[in-house]
Protein backbone atom coordinates (compact mmCIF):
# COMPACT_ATOMS: atom_id res chain seq x y z
CA UNK A 1 0.00 0.00 0.00
CA UNK A 2 1.41 3.22 -0.78
CA UNK A 3 1.61 5.96 1.72
CA UNK A 4 -1.31 8.85 0.55
CA UNK A 5 -1.10 11.35 4.14
CA UNK A 6 -0.78 14.88 2.54
CA UNK A 7 0.46 17.40 4.79
CA UNK A 8 -1.95 20.20 2.34
CA UNK A 9 -4.62 17.46 3.70
CA UNK A 10 -4.22 18.10 7.62
CA UNK A 11 -7.51 20.29 7.62
CA UNK A 12 -9.70 17.00 6.35
CA UNK A 13 -8.04 14.96 8.25
CA UNK A 14 -9.03 17.28 11.57
CA UNK A 15 -12.58 17.09 10.07
CA UNK A 16 -11.79 13.16 9.60
CA UNK A 17 -10.59 12.91 13.08
CA UNK A 18 -13.48 15.03 14.25
CA UNK A 19 -11.04 17.59 15.84
CA UNK A 20 -12.87 20.36 15.65
CA UNK A 21 -16.10 18.80 17.32
CA UNK A 22 -14.70 17.78 20.60
CA UNK A 23 -18.03 16.64 22.30
CA UNK A 24 -17.18 13.23 21.22
CA UNK A 25 -13.71 13.34 23.23
CA UNK A 26 -15.72 14.95 26.33
CA UNK A 27 -18.31 12.25 26.54
CA UNK A 28 -15.37 9.48 26.51
CA UNK A 29 -12.91 11.42 28.58
CA UNK A 30 -15.51 12.53 31.99
CA UNK A 31 -16.57 8.62 32.40
CA UNK A 32 -12.55 7.88 31.97
CA UNK A 33 -11.83 10.06 34.85
CA UNK A 34 -15.04 8.67 36.76
CA UNK A 35 -13.50 5.28 37.00
CA UNK A 36 -9.71 7.22 37.44
CA UNK A 37 -10.79 9.07 40.34
CA UNK A 38 -12.82 6.03 41.64
CA UNK A 39 -9.94 3.25 41.29
CA UNK A 40 -7.39 6.12 42.94
CA UNK A 41 -10.27 6.89 45.57
CA UNK A 42 -8.92 10.61 44.85
CA UNK A 43 -6.71 11.98 42.43
CA UNK A 44 -4.79 9.41 40.41
CA UNK A 45 -1.25 9.17 39.66
CA UNK A 46 -0.11 11.49 36.55
CA UNK A 47 1.70 9.40 35.07
CA UNK A 48 -1.62 7.22 34.39
CA UNK A 49 -4.00 10.15 34.30
CA UNK A 50 -1.98 11.41 31.48
CA UNK A 51 -2.10 8.26 29.38
CA UNK A 52 -5.67 7.87 29.56
CA UNK A 53 -6.14 11.70 28.82
CA UNK A 54 -4.16 11.07 25.64
CA UNK A 55 -5.76 7.61 24.82
CA UNK A 56 -9.56 9.44 25.03
CA UNK A 57 -7.86 11.69 22.44
CA UNK A 58 -6.69 9.27 19.94
CA UNK A 59 -8.95 6.10 19.83
CA UNK A 60 -11.77 8.62 20.03
CA UNK A 61 -10.05 10.64 16.76
CA UNK A 62 -9.15 6.78 15.45
CA UNK A 63 -13.34 5.65 15.82
CA UNK A 64 -14.18 8.60 13.91
CA UNK A 65 -11.93 7.83 10.84
CA UNK A 66 -12.77 4.10 11.03
CA UNK A 67 -16.55 5.09 11.02
CA UNK A 68 -16.18 7.77 8.00
CA UNK A 69 -14.53 4.96 6.42
CA UNK A 70 -17.30 2.35 6.77
CA UNK A 71 -20.44 5.01 6.19
CA UNK A 72 -18.05 6.97 3.00
CA UNK A 73 -20.83 5.47 0.73
CA UNK A 74 -23.90 6.39 2.79
CA UNK A 75 -22.73 9.68 4.40
CA UNK A 76 -23.60 11.32 1.08
CA UNK A 77 -27.46 10.50 1.28
CA UNK A 78 -27.63 12.11 4.88
CA UNK A 79 -27.89 15.37 4.92
CA UNK A 80 -25.86 16.21 8.21
CA UNK A 81 -22.55 14.08 6.61
CA UNK A 82 -22.66 14.65 3.33
CA UNK A 83 -20.03 17.22 3.62
CA UNK A 84 -17.74 14.95 5.50
CA UNK A 85 -13.76 14.51 3.91
CA UNK A 86 -14.82 11.31 2.27
CA UNK A 87 -18.06 11.48 1.51
CA UNK A 88 -17.15 14.73 -0.63
CA UNK A 89 -14.29 13.20 -2.34
CA UNK A 90 -11.44 15.34 -0.39
CA UNK A 91 -9.59 12.34 0.91
CA UNK A 92 -9.72 8.98 -0.27
CA UNK A 93 -10.31 5.44 1.62
CA UNK A 94 -6.89 4.44 1.69
CA UNK A 95 -5.69 7.80 3.50
CA UNK A 96 -8.54 7.55 5.85
CA UNK A 97 -7.47 4.03 6.63
CA UNK A 98 -3.95 5.02 6.72
CA UNK A 99 -4.70 7.69 9.24
CA UNK A 100 -6.37 4.98 11.39
CA UNK A 101 -3.69 2.68 11.65
CA UNK A 102 -1.38 5.73 12.36
CA UNK A 103 -3.63 6.84 15.62
CA UNK A 104 -4.09 3.29 16.45
CA UNK A 105 0.21 3.19 16.49
CA UNK A 106 0.13 6.24 18.61
CA UNK A 107 -2.20 5.06 20.99
CA UNK A 108 -0.29 1.57 21.19
CA UNK A 109 3.00 3.62 22.45
CA UNK A 110 1.16 4.84 25.72
CA UNK A 111 0.29 0.89 26.51
CA UNK A 112 4.20 1.23 27.56
CA UNK A 113 3.56 3.26 30.51
CA UNK A 114 0.91 0.43 32.02
CA UNK A 115 0.57 -3.24 33.49
CA UNK A 116 0.71 -5.85 31.12
CA UNK A 117 -2.95 -6.85 32.19
CA UNK A 118 -4.18 -3.62 31.10
CA UNK A 119 -1.98 -3.83 28.05
CA UNK A 120 -4.53 -7.46 27.52
CA UNK A 121 -7.85 -5.10 27.73
CA UNK A 122 -6.64 -2.92 25.73
CA UNK A 123 -7.12 -5.29 22.78
CA UNK A 124 -10.96 -4.86 23.86
CA UNK A 125 -10.76 -1.24 23.28
CA UNK A 126 -9.75 -1.83 19.47
CA UNK A 127 -12.00 -4.55 18.71
CA UNK A 128 -14.83 -2.57 19.74
CA UNK A 129 -13.66 0.86 18.20
CA UNK A 130 -13.11 -1.24 14.79
CA UNK A 131 -16.37 -3.18 14.90
CA UNK A 132 -19.05 -0.63 16.21
CA UNK A 133 -19.49 1.21 12.57
CA UNK A 134 -20.31 -1.12 11.04
CA UNK A 135 -23.10 -2.47 13.32
CA UNK A 136 -25.62 -0.34 12.30
CA UNK A 137 -25.74 -2.88 8.72
CA UNK A 138 -26.61 -5.61 11.10
CA UNK A 139 -28.60 -4.61 14.14
CA UNK A 140 -30.83 -1.85 15.50
CA UNK A 141 -28.78 -2.00 18.97
CA UNK A 142 -25.56 -0.36 17.31
CA UNK A 143 -26.02 2.59 19.97
CA UNK A 144 -24.76 -0.39 22.57
CA UNK A 145 -21.90 -1.25 20.64
CA UNK A 146 -20.92 2.25 21.31
CA UNK A 147 -21.43 2.62 24.59
CA UNK A 148 -19.46 -0.56 25.43
CA UNK A 149 -16.62 0.97 23.35
CA UNK A 150 -16.92 3.95 25.37
CA UNK A 151 -16.94 2.32 28.31
CA UNK A 152 -13.82 0.59 28.14
CA UNK A 153 -11.54 2.73 29.20
CA UNK A 154 -13.25 1.89 33.36
CA UNK A 155 -12.00 -1.71 33.55
CA UNK A 156 -8.46 -0.34 31.74
CA UNK A 157 -8.58 2.19 34.09
CA UNK A 158 -8.85 -0.47 37.23
CA UNK A 159 -6.62 -2.66 36.15
CA UNK A 160 -3.77 0.28 35.76
CA UNK A 161 -4.41 1.11 39.53
CA UNK A 162 -5.51 -1.48 41.57
CA UNK A 163 -4.40 -4.30 39.49
CA UNK A 164 -7.89 -5.49 39.87
CA UNK A 165 -11.71 -5.35 38.90
CA UNK A 166 -14.02 -5.55 41.67
CA UNK A 167 -17.60 -5.56 41.39
CA UNK A 168 -17.46 -1.23 41.33
CA UNK A 169 -15.83 -1.23 38.51
CA UNK A 170 -18.77 -3.42 36.29
CA UNK A 171 -21.96 -1.40 37.57
CA UNK A 172 -20.28 1.86 36.89
CA UNK A 173 -19.65 0.23 33.45
CA UNK A 174 -23.31 -0.56 33.00
CA UNK A 175 -24.04 3.07 33.98
CA UNK A 176 -22.17 4.51 31.38
CA UNK A 177 -23.21 2.09 28.64
CA UNK A 178 -26.98 3.31 29.64
CA UNK A 179 -26.09 6.85 29.64
CA UNK A 180 -24.08 6.26 26.82
CA UNK A 181 -27.43 4.44 24.58
CA UNK A 182 -29.90 6.90 26.06
CA UNK A 183 -27.81 9.89 24.44
CA UNK A 184 -26.60 8.52 21.47
CA UNK A 185 -30.37 7.60 20.43
CA UNK A 186 -30.64 11.74 20.75
CA UNK A 187 -28.57 12.25 18.08
CA UNK A 188 -29.90 8.83 15.91
CA UNK A 189 -33.37 10.80 16.70
CA UNK A 190 -31.78 13.59 13.98
CA UNK A 191 -30.74 10.96 11.37
CA UNK A 192 -34.10 8.82 11.75
CA UNK A 193 -35.70 10.09 8.34
CA UNK A 194 -32.47 9.95 6.12
CA UNK A 195 -31.59 6.57 8.04
CA UNK A 196 -35.00 4.75 7.31
CA UNK A 197 -34.40 5.74 3.99
CA UNK A 198 -31.02 4.26 3.08
CA UNK A 199 -31.60 0.92 5.70
CA UNK A 200 -29.37 2.44 8.15
CA UNK A 201 -30.38 0.81 11.65
CA UNK A 202 -30.48 2.65 14.81
CA UNK A 203 -32.17 2.46 18.98
CA UNK A 204 -34.07 5.18 17.39
CA UNK A 205 -35.66 3.64 14.61
CA UNK A 206 -35.87 0.45 17.17
CA UNK A 207 -38.11 2.51 20.11
CA UNK A 208 -40.12 4.67 17.17
CA UNK A 209 -42.62 6.15 19.66
CA UNK A 210 -41.57 4.84 22.66
CA UNK A 211 -38.01 6.81 22.40
CA UNK A 212 -38.31 9.27 24.60
CA UNK A 213 -39.78 7.22 27.26
CA UNK A 214 -37.05 4.73 26.43
CA UNK A 215 -34.20 7.32 27.05
CA UNK A 216 -35.83 8.67 30.20
CA UNK A 217 -36.00 4.92 31.76
CA UNK A 218 -32.70 4.81 30.44
CA UNK A 219 -30.93 7.70 31.96
CA UNK A 220 -32.84 6.91 35.22
CA UNK A 221 -31.27 3.98 35.53
CA UNK A 222 -28.20 5.51 35.12
CA UNK A 223 -28.37 7.57 37.61
CA UNK A 224 -29.84 4.96 39.91
CA UNK A 225 -26.43 2.72 39.46
CA UNK A 226 -24.10 5.88 39.82
CA UNK A 227 -26.02 6.24 43.35
CA UNK A 228 -24.94 1.82 44.20
CA UNK A 229 -21.77 2.87 42.67
CA UNK A 230 -20.88 5.91 44.89
CA UNK A 231 -22.30 3.79 48.14
CA UNK A 232 -19.73 1.13 47.03
CA UNK A 233 -16.83 3.96 46.81
CA UNK A 234 -18.29 5.77 49.92
CA UNK A 235 -18.64 8.95 48.53
CA UNK A 236 -21.19 11.36 50.60
CA UNK A 237 -23.46 14.15 50.21
CA UNK A 238 -21.64 16.28 47.59
CA UNK A 239 -21.55 13.15 45.01
CA UNK A 240 -25.62 12.60 45.59
CA UNK A 241 -25.74 16.51 44.91
CA UNK A 242 -24.05 15.63 41.86
CA UNK A 243 -26.75 13.20 41.14
CA UNK A 244 -29.64 15.38 41.60
CA UNK A 245 -28.40 17.92 39.37
CA UNK A 246 -27.54 15.26 36.76
CA UNK A 247 -31.60 14.53 36.79
CA UNK A 248 -32.17 18.54 36.45
CA UNK A 249 -29.85 18.54 33.29
CA UNK A 250 -31.86 15.22 32.13
CA UNK A 251 -35.27 16.79 32.38
CA UNK A 252 -33.95 19.89 30.67
CA UNK A 253 -32.56 17.67 27.78
CA UNK A 254 -36.46 16.02 27.87
CA UNK A 255 -37.74 19.33 27.15
CA UNK A 256 -35.37 20.56 24.81
CA UNK A 257 -35.49 17.41 22.53
CA UNK A 258 -39.43 17.51 22.52
CA UNK A 259 -39.42 20.81 20.45
CA UNK A 260 -37.77 19.22 17.27
CA UNK A 261 -35.21 16.44 15.79
CA UNK A 262 -32.73 19.56 15.24
CA UNK A 263 -33.13 20.04 19.42
CA UNK A 264 -32.58 16.21 19.74
CA UNK A 265 -28.54 17.23 18.87
CA UNK A 266 -28.76 20.17 21.21
CA UNK A 267 -29.86 17.38 23.77
CA UNK A 268 -27.14 14.83 22.60
CA UNK A 269 -24.72 18.06 23.16
CA UNK A 270 -25.83 18.61 26.77
CA UNK A 271 -24.89 15.51 27.56
CA UNK A 272 -20.89 17.19 27.96
CA UNK A 273 -22.36 18.64 31.34
CA UNK A 274 -23.97 15.49 32.88
CA UNK A 275 -20.41 13.64 32.69
CA UNK A 276 -18.48 16.86 34.12
CA UNK A 277 -21.35 17.26 36.91
CA UNK A 278 -20.93 13.52 37.70
CA UNK A 279 -16.86 13.73 37.66
CA UNK A 280 -16.55 17.23 39.90
CA UNK A 281 -19.47 15.52 42.28
CA UNK A 282 -16.84 12.30 42.74
CA UNK A 283 -13.54 14.95 42.22
CA UNK A 284 -15.26 17.37 45.27
CA UNK A 285 -16.10 14.32 47.55
CA UNK A 286 -12.67 12.85 47.72
CA UNK A 287 -10.84 15.81 48.05
CA UNK A 288 -13.47 17.28 50.81
CA UNK A 289 -12.53 13.78 52.21
CA UNK A 290 -8.58 13.96 51.81
CA UNK A 291 -8.69 16.92 53.70
CA UNK A 292 -10.61 15.88 56.57
CA UNK A 293 -8.40 13.03 57.19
Amino acid sequence: MNWQLKANHWPYYRQLMRLDKPIGIYLLLWPTWWALWLAAEGIPPWSIWLVFTLGVVLMRSAGCVINDFADRHLDGSVSRTRQRPLAAGHVSATEALQLFAVLIALAATLLLWLNWQTVLLSFGAVALAACYPFMKRYTHLPQVVLGAAFSWGMPMAFMAIQLQLPAMVWWLYLANLCWTVAYDTYYAMVDQPDDEKIGIKSTAILFGRYGFVVILSLQAITLMLLGYVGYLASLGWIFALALLLSAVLFAYQYRLARRSRQHCFQAFLHNHYVGLVVFLGMALDYAVKSAGA
